[in-house]
């Protein structure tokens, strides 16, 4: 087979080994490592790459682009946004550092309650706007493709919105979107004094967004002051009943048993963890739910961090993510992402690599497809204006991002987006 498009003269090409699923614990310390590497494109699909000679993959109209020696690594992946909403907050991020806490903002009708009552309000239109802003932006961050929850609308008209303005962006735009149905986010004021019913709600609201192909999983937030694991247990069950695949948000501030929850019903991934205590650890290490750590969460709210080094010496396999939100993570930089990773979770170059490639990956059920530089798979690649993958990381809170390719289309060039593609 010809090739379509080859990227050449790669001076460093970094790949996660060839693994039948996620890596664990520490296997995450390993990657392939290439050097003047090619890698060649035909239409989406990945047909060659290494570093031996590529003259027979030639054809008359192949296009040929000289990557100058720079570094190179699988399309990065964000497993975990809540990237369709409205508005912002940044007048709360000055009571923040007043010291007001979070509750007497809520009580005065902001937080999530806020980010809820715009998105209500926001026309598809304006949804889609916003939204289109900031995966620009993580494209030209190097992310190629990127989870989105709903969960900011908290009834079925806002929810369906949230989630038909995704679908309507993934067709639009060449960054992938894989959705999620997270309806139940946060308790709506409304039902307050009645969340059982307000849990039905959600339920109800699975056959149509399966039948519209709306989402591929479901998702719920396991927390204090929002749902418990009984509840989450009727949410993910019934989910999983409908045909969804299911995550959990899980052990952000206490330990309720979530993450036990989660891997008993084979949830694909379980989020945040910064307070995981030794069931979970446990339930994590005997099953093969993936641990996707948030470190933006933390430093924006000055909180603990997961604790990933005890996680990977459980033999757990894990994966990063911005958790991109208006309230408690409102960055779209994912490599601010991983230079948290290096700094505050301790996590080795390699094993940030991995976390952000192939465990994200199968993070999203799209581990077979994506996450790696390997033949059949999706054309993503990004190259790096950096000596090497260290120095990303060292060289903190900057884009080194020159050129990204998704599905076999050049769709950063010189760290400019191309509208035009």
């Amino acid at each position: 087979m010809k090739a379509d498009y080859i990227v050449y003269n790669i001076g460093t090409l970094l790949n996660p080994i060839a693994s039948k699923g996620p890596l664990k614990g520490k296997k995450m310390n390993h990657v392939e490592t290439y050097h003047d590497a090619f890698v060649a494109f035909n239409g989406h699909k990945i047909i060659d790459f290494g570093t031996h000679d590529f003259s027979s993959l030639i054809k008359e109209d192949t296009v040929t682009y000289d990557a100058l020696g720079k570094l190179a690594t699988p399309g990065l992946i964000d497993s975990h946004t809540h990237v369709v909403h409205a508005g912002s907050r940044e007048y709360e991020f000055e009571q923040k550092m007043q010291g007001v806490p979070y509750l007497d903002i809520l009580k005065a009708g902001g937080g999530i309650l806020s980010t809820v009552a715009s998105t209500r309000e926001a026309t598809p239109e304006a949804l889609y706007k916003q939204a289109q802003k900031s995966l620009i932006k993580m494209m030209l961050n190097g992310v190629t493709t990127v989870e989105g929850k709903s969960g900011y609308g908290l009834d079925h008209e806002t929810e369906l919105k949230q989630l038909q303005v995704q679908k309507q962006l993934n067709a639009d735009l060449p960054i992938n979107i894989v959705s999620t149905y997270m309806g139940a986010h946060a308790l709506p004021k409304e039902y307050k004094n009645d969340k059982q019913t307000y849990l039905d709600i959600v339920i109800k609201l699975f056959p149509r967004i399966k039948e519209e192909n709306l989402a591929a999983f479901v998702d719920i937030f396991c927390e204090d002051g929002a749902f418990d694991v009984y509840d989450s247990k009727k949410i993910l069950t019934a989910a999983i009943k409908q045909g969804f695949k299911v995550k959990i948000h899980a052990d952000e501030i206490h330990a309720l048993g979530g993450v036990p929850l989660a891997v008993s019903l084979k949830a694909v991934s379980a989020d945040h963890l910064m307070a995981i205590d030794e069931a979970g650890l446990n339930a994590l290490a005997n099953g093969d739910t993936i641990a996707t750590l948030l470190p933006n969460t933390s430093f924006y709210l000055n909180s603990e961090y997961a604790p990933a080094r005890k996680i990977l010496d459980y033999n757990i396999a894990l994966a990063l993510a911005s958790d991109y939100n208006p309230g408690s993570s409102p960055s779209e930089n994912f490599l601010f992402t991983l230079n948290l990773a290096a700094i505050h979770l301790k996590l080795s170059p390699n094993e940030i690599l991995n976390a952000a490639t192939l465990n994200a990956a199968y993070a999203i059920d799209q581990g077979l497809h994506k996450g790696r530089i390997e033949k059949n798979r999706s054309a993503d690649l990004v190259l790096y204006d950096a000596p090497n993958w260290p120095y990303v990381l060292y060289h903190y809170a900057t884009n080194h991002v020159s050129d990204v390719f998704i599905q076999g289309k050049h769709i950063v060039k010189d760290s400019k987006y191309r509208e035009e593609i």
